[in-house]
């Protein structure tokens, strides 16, 4: 998840939300825990068998919004691809204590590190090194270059298209599009909705969720893998545009036992 200015922040809203979405103080974690929403949410059947894409704009992004499907998909014998479309170097963009090119590198170890937390330390990674805050502008060449990736795939998980976000947006459209092209069932899974959505929030397409119900080992694996993002969860410097980009409450949203994705 890359959220500084001209990225996530501001950038490229959505007219059916403020602009200022997600600088805004979100919906406090307490608030979903305590909905009475989920258990209507039907089951999602995850394969047990084949290979699952998993599709992020940025790297955390899978993990946050689907680490816990990851953990039970290589838990049971499925082979992951996961898909890097940027490699998030701009998440800090006034930073003087790494460059673009080096946060890059950085993410890269992170994700990586990430995936054996979960228990899919082998999982294919490929980084299509769209630059950050821009998949927008590549998104026929990002659909294009998913195709041959998703070809023979069981199932593909990317960012839902309306995450106001417009990174996350873009994926998962370019997902939908190559998804299709392949014959590939396409879930998107949000990140920032849980932010700047509600309980039963009328823009959120309920009728279209599915849940996977995460065992207590599965959510501790998520959390380490979560705690791998010290580039984003943590400052990088003393100086305000070294700031964590995911701060606690953020994090909350995503360690919860139930993940959801829409069909």
């Amino acid at each position: 998840m890359t959220a500084r200015p001209g990225h996530g922040p501001g950038a490229d809203r959505a007219p059916r939300v403020p602009a200022d979405a997600i600088q805004a103080p979100g919906t406090d974690e307490s608030r979903w825990r305590a909905w009475d929403g989920w258990d209507r949410l039907p089951e999602l059947r995850l394969p047990t068998d084949g290979r699952v894409v998993v599709v992020a704009a940025h790297p955390d992004d899978e993990v946050l919004g689907a680490g816990g499907m990851m953990t039970l998909l290589a838990g049971s014998g499925v082979d992951l691809t996961v898909v890097s479309v940027t490699d998030g170097e701009r998440s800090h963009p006034g930073s003087a204590v790494v460059t673009a090119r080096q946060l890059a590198g950085i993410r890269a170890g992170e994700l990586r590190a990430s995936l054996s937390e979960l228990g899919a330390g082998t999982a294919e990674v490929v980084r299509l090194a769209v630059p950050d805050t821009e998949v927008a502008r590549h998104e026929e060449m990002v659909a294009a270059a998913l195709a041959p990736v998703l070809r023979g795939a069981r199932m593909c998980l990317a960012p839902w298209t309306g995450d106001v976000h417009s990174d996350h947006e873009a994926a998962g459209r370019a997902a939908l599009t190559a998804s299709g092209a392949a014959s590939v069932r396409c879930l998107l899974y949000p990140v920032w909705m849980w932010h700047w959505a509600e309980p039963d929030d009328p823009r959120v397409p309920w009728s279209s969720a599915l849940a996977v119900r995460l065992p207590r080992e599965v959510v501790r694996r998520k959390s380490a893998a979560v705690d791998r993002f010290t580039s984003q969860i943590r400052p990088l410097g003393p100086a305000p545009q070294d700031a964590a980009v995911l701060p606690p409450g953020e994090i909350a949203h995503h360690l919860r036992d139930v993940e959801v994705v829409f069909g």
